[in-house]
């Protein structure tokens, strides 16, 4: 239904209202909106911006933080914008409110009319309707500028003045700032509210690390018996080396008890045999379930120092939430309901076809979801209270998503702080939706977008969802090796990372990349061979950086320079600019708030010499066209002169990228 003066074009809005846009603490949230009305009368319109009502789960007193908080007019026909800056976690709601703006309606005529020379006869209404509308203003309560205000009535009465006399007090720019502040608003009409969620900075921002604390330190003979298995105390002894490579969080695979039923042999085999260990994605056995420790990997003690040691590091501990079970699973006992029965009794093992996965038992939503939700959330709330509030969500696309809108809203409740991170590689409109739902980030398609059109276009489609979808670029994953990287240059390796750590302001690694390890299990495929997913897998990291052999120095720069510019820490700024060769990709990125500008060139593929000529869209670099300006090499450390055309030529066996943070001069 319409309301009195029109308001249309609400932004930031998700799917109509039905779901909140996303943002981080300290951001800059831009609202606008359309705003207008019948006739020739001024509108004008303010924000009321409100902070959380609940807190730690507890309901408090609402806050409004902008109670008139003017918005101001911007480019388009009658939009309006206005920025706020959130300062905890929760709901945020920014209320439009659009009013009829009787002040500068009077403003707007008086000046038009006396610049026509028309004389104070013939204003006479004018002049009387300005005398009464400041003095409803000098009648509110504790008016500072009364006495401006009464002399600019006076003025106003004044007939031995002229027009322009008249009426230069009351619009003289000193007196005219107060009332704009703190204006006559009439026939006032309320948008419904914008909802915005707002997460710590994290949720934006970060760099994500993948590792098997099983495979560190651990030990092999020569027939694949286990004659040593990593543990936690293992994985605690690896954060220094995360920590320096500049790495926010760490990300573990399941870490419960794995399956014995129909476990898995290396490489995926159906036969295990006397010494595989199974994948760590076949949840529970007779020793526990999602709420167990592998007891190979040690205790709930052990865990627990883990923790407290990481976050010594400043890394927090992502665990794999993976709702699926082994066929020796607990669950499978004591509520089969929870699964699918098939007509010959069985219960159905997961698959993708032609992929079987024996091990591995899907859950059914569907059969008794109020046990079954409640089990769920009293698992994710034990881990909470461990100190996880990182979940890396295994295939949420083939779950209901009911469900999570559910499991996340009631997480949040009393964990605004729990970050969930969606592993769904699946059709753009689930992926999305998982989006607005409530997931705090998402894996995408970039490990498969390699052509330059596609970088561009995929990148065009993230930026403009990135209200209420976060992507996390990962390079690889324990189940992804990318054909790409098969082709064993190092360059290619390093021209991943680069993509990844620039374009998005989350990106992931999994352990392995930075040793440049692309062996494939079989032609076609995109699998490495000898999956750690089904068999330790110990790496020297520390004789490959030795000899040379590891990317690890070049990912460390990378994480550095992203810490270092607030424009790299945002998906948002992100403009994809012109340069004359499909082998090269020229991108910045920018912070209005800060002016912090980087222009990334890089090289698509890993052999040979390219050249090509840059066509900067300059205002997307905050400058006026025409301008020049100096650049300054990231990772070099060289200093250019540049303007809009540049040439550029890059030689990705010596060097894959510029990374160009832009000076002003």
């Amino acid at each position: 239904m319409a309301g009195r003066i029109g308001i249309s074009d609400l932004a930031p809005l998700v799917a109509c209202g039905s779901y909140p846009s996303k943002a981080v603490i300290g951001e800059t949230i831009l609202i606008s909106a359309t705003v207008f009305r019948e006739g020739h009368d001024a509108v004008a319109a303010n924000v009321v911006w409100r902070g959380p009502e609940v807190a730690g789960g507890v309901k408090v007193r609402t806050r409004t933080v902008a109670p008139l908080l003017r918005m101001q007019p911007a480019p388009g026909v009658d939009r309006y914008v206005a920025h706020v800056v959130p300062d905890r976690q929760g709901i945020w709601t920014a209320t439009v409110e659009a009013w009829s703006d009787p002040l500068e309606t009077w403003k707007h005529a008086v000046e038009i009319k006396a610049a026509a020379g028309q004389s104070g006869a013939e204003m006479a209404n004018d002049l009387a309707t300005g005398i009464e509308l400041l003095d409803r203003i000098s009648r509110r309560p504790q008016q500072k500028y009364a006495t401006a205000i009464r002399t600019a009535i006076a003025a106003l009465r004044d007939e031995s003045r002229s027009v322009a006399e008249r009426i230069g007090p009351a619009v003289a720019q000193e007196l005219w700032s107060v009332l704009a502040a703190d204006p006559i608003r009439e026939l006032t009409t309320k948008a419904a509210p914008i909802r915005i969620w707002v997460d710590r900075p994290l949720a934006e921002f970060g760099s994500w690390y993948e590792l098997f604390p099983r495979s560190l330190s651990a030990e092999v003979g020569p027939n694949g018996e286990v004659l040593r298995h990593g543990t936690f105390a293992d994985a605690t002894a690896e954060l220094p080396r995360v920590a320096r490579m500049g790495f926010d969080v760490l990300y573990l695979p399941p870490i419960h008890p794995i399956g014995k039923l129909n476990r898995k042999g290396k490489n995926n085999t159906v036969e295990s045999g006397q010494h595989d260990v199974g994948s760590p994605w076949a949840i529970g056995s007779d020793e526990g379930g999602h709420d167990a420790i592998n007891p190979d990997l040690g205790t709930l003690a052990d865990f627990d120092a883990f923790v407290a040691a990481a976050k010594e590091q400043n890394i927090e501990i992502a665990l794999d939430f993976a709702l699926q079970c082994a066929p020796d699973h607990p669950w499978v006992t004591s509520n089969p309901e929870w699964f699918t029965t098939l007509a010959d009794g069985s219960i159905a093992y997961a698959e993708n076809p032609p992929k079987k996965y024996q091990d591995i038992y899907p859950i059914n939503f569907d059969n008794a979801p109020a046990t079954l939700y409640a089990e769920i959330l009293r698992v994710i709330r034990f881990w909470i209270d461990r100190g996880i509030t990182v979940f890396r969500v295994d295939n949420p696309h083939t779950k209901p998503i009911n469900f999570w809108e559910w499991l996340i809203n009631q997480v949040h409740i009393t964990h605004p702080e729990v970050i969930f991170l969606a592993e769904a590689f699946t059709r753009a409109p689930m992926m999305h939706e998982l989006g607005r739902v409530g997931f705090t980030q998402s894996y995408t398609y970039f490990t498969w977008r390699t052509a330059k059109a596609d970088i561009i276009d995929y990148g065009v489609e993230l930026v403009l969802a990135s209200d209420y979808m976060r992507p996390n670029f990962f390079v690889n994953t324990p189940d992804i090796l990318p054909f790409h990287l098969q082709t064993q240059s190092r360059a290619m390796f390093a021209i991943r990372a680069v993509l990844a750590s620039m374009l998005a302001s989350t990106w992931g690694v999994y352990s392995g990349f930075e040793l440049y390890e692309s062996e494939v299990l079989a032609e076609g495929k995109e699998e490495y061979l000898n999956s750690e997913k089904f068999e330790l897998r110990p790496r020297d990291h520390a004789g490959a950086l030795q000899r040379g052999d590891s990317l690890e120095p070049f990912i460390t720069q990378l994480n550095h320079i992203r810490r270092d510019h607030p424009a790299l820490q945002k998906l948002k700024g992100l403009w994809f600019h012109g340069i004359n060769n499909e082998q090269l990709l020229c991108f910045s990125k920018r912070d209005e708030r800060s002016g912090d500008t980087v222009i990334v060139v890089v090289a698509l593929a890993a052999q040979g010499m390219y050249w090509g000529t840059t066509d900067l869209y300059l205002p997307a670099l905050g400058l006026e066209w025409g301008a020049e300006f100096d650049v300054v090499d990231e990772i070099s450390g060289e200093q250019y002169h540049w303007g809009q055309f540049n040439d550029v030529g890059l030689d990705p066996e010596q060097r894959v990228a510029h990374i160009l943070t832009v000076k002003s001069r």
